[in-house]
């Protein structure tokens, strides 16, 4: 299993980026969440396959089509930091 936190940022709020990354966590069978933040940022917590959420970082990289990204950040993350599921906040 691995755990990876990621912040994206660039335009990423109103524009279906949390949703667009909870339906590809799932397909890859990824644990966490997606929340928005007060900054303009979107905070994503992936638990899963190290290649699954090596995959979804390499997607966050781009989001949906109506995302302009400019960064994504990753630190590690505790894998008991994400409950059942894949959740937007």
């Amino acid at each position: 299993m691995s755990a990876a936190r990621f912040f994206v940022s660039g335009k990423v709020q109103g524009v279906w980026f949390r949703a667009s990354t909870r339906d590809r966590a799932v397909a890859l069978g990824l644990r966490g969440y997606a929340n928005n933040l007060r900054d303009g940022r979107v905070e994503v917590l992936a638990v899963g396959e190290a290649a699954a959420v090596e995959q979804l970082g390499q997607w966050l990289q781009r989001g949906p089509e109506l995302a302009r990204v400019e960064q994504v950040l990753r630190e590690s993350a505790g894998e008991d930091e994400a409950g059942d599921g894949f959740v937007c906040g």
